[in-house]
């Protein structure tokens, strides 16, 4: 099993292009599912995620072509199963996102309850409770959500929470319906707008995309279409949060700074120099950082998805930081990995105080989900000394060759296996 070894100490110079958007890119993949047609896709990046993606629509039948620089050709004009199997779909929770696709154009699905990393609940009710208002008949057979419809009828939806995946499942479905849908209280998210904007390059008819309450005109049939992924606004903060705790000066291409929000607003708060341009970011960095407190919130508050990159960053700041997270019940994995390292965090239920120290210690470490994994490496490159980190297989679900990225920049990074790692 690979690991990642990084000798930390070394501050981050210079440039590397941020890659196409995962949570974008996995619902876009699924959409595929929605015509016979050809859909051509740009900026898709090289994931464990994606790749597990493709392998489950080439199992209904979807063919995929994946040429240079992210481009991904689908066509879905020979679907012959329409079941999501359990040992696909178990590693990955967003193989939800053919449930809609599929009962919308086909009228049927069968799609094994979901898997993915281990930090909350996250559970499916909220596409189950949308698509039943919508006229499916679902059932929940052996694991199975098995959901059947001749054809689905349009209807006023309000989910009980914000959930991504919840108002992407419901919008990929609504947009073959007859008559109009209404999703209330609908997630607001870049890549929630990203996959709207596809839809509508297919012929969907949609408004309000961006904010809580989206409006969706069924129309009899999609057509082929060619979409760029949006960056991952992840990723970028993630290697922002890298040069805030090892310092340095580092330059991200290929990045909206507009869909970061409240992240370069903590990063501000953090010292860190931030300038922006249409299409990228730079981020700097000569002391310490200050702590910063922050709550999770749907977007366009804080990102569960950076929180714990940030406590890595609190972990080596000057006082003390409150983070709160409101989001996932487990997220707070990563803490006891973070305190090998000589971090100082507490924890209260969903509460973490975080007392900065000058310096963390590097030690073999283990990764817990893939956004802990992200923190892990953070906490490495400000360490003193070697940190080797376990499982690494959950930073290949969602970051395309994070080491040749940090290598790039300067850090003594490296992939071991077998041997290697003794």
């Amino acid at each position: 099993m690979d690991k990642l070894r990084i000798t930390g100490g070394v501050p981050l110079h210079g440039e590397i292009s941020i890659s196409g958007a995962k949570n974008s890119a996995l619902p876009i993949l699924c959409a595929s599912l929605l015509t016979a047609d050809v859909l051509t896709l740009a900026n898709v990046p090289h994931l464990n995620d994606t790749a597990t993606m493709l392998r489950l629509l080439g199992r209904m039948g979807v063919r995929a072509e994946r040429g240079s620089d992210g481009v991904v050709m689908l066509q879905a004009d020979r679907v012959d199963n329409l079941e999501a199997p359990y040992d696909l779909v178990k590693t990955m929770r967003a193989s939800i996102l053919v449930l809609g696709p599929l009962l919308a154009r086909y009228g049927e699905a069968r799609v094994s309850l979901p898997g993915g990393c281990t930090i909350g609940q996250r559970p499916v009710d909220q596409h189950i409770k949308g698509l039943a208002a919508l006229g499916a008949d679902i059932s929940i057979e052996h694991g199975f959500v098995v959901a059947r419809a001749k054809r689905l009828k349009g209807a006023s939806i309000r989910t009980d929470m914000v959930t991504v995946t919840g108002t992407e499942n419901l919008l990929m479905a609504a947009v073959l319906a007859d008559g109009q849908t209404v999703l209330e209280n609908a997630a607001r998210e870049p890549e929630v707008v990203d996959l709207a904007e596809l839809l509508i390059k297919m012929g969907a008819r949609i408004q309000g995309h961006g904010t809580d309450r989206i409006v969706i005109d069924g129309v009899e049939r999609l057509h082929g279409a060619e979409h760029r992924v949006i960056s991952d606004r992840i990723e970028a903060g993630t290697f922002l949060c890298a040069v805030g705790a090892a310092g340095g000066d580092i330059l991200l291409k290929n990045t909206d700074p507009a869909i970061l929000g409240a992240t370069l607003d903590k990063l501000v708060e953090a010292g860190v120099q931030i300038e922006t341009g249409p299409d990228w970011i730079r981020g700097a960095m000569s002391k310490r950082p200050q702590a910063v407190g922050l709550r999770t919130h749907e977007y366009p508050g804080f990102a569960t998805d950076m929180q714990a990159q940030v406590m890595a960053l609190n972990a080596v700041a000057d006082g003390t930081a409150v983070i709160v997270e409101t989001i996932f019940e487990n997220r707070y994995m990563h803490v006891q990995e973070l305190r090998r390292m000589g971090a100082q965090i507490d924890i209260d239920g969903h509460t973490a105080v975080v007392r900065g120290v000058k310096q963390l210690s590097g030690a073999a470490v283990m990764a817990t989900d893939l956004r802990a994994s992200a923190s892990l490496v953070i906490a490495g490159l400000a360490a003193d000394g070697d940190t080797l980190i376990d499982r690494i297989y959950h930073l290949d679900r969602g970051y395309d060759q994070m080491e040749v990225k940090l290598r790039a920049l300067g850090a003594n990074i490296q992939r071991v296996t077998g041997k290697e790692q003794a």
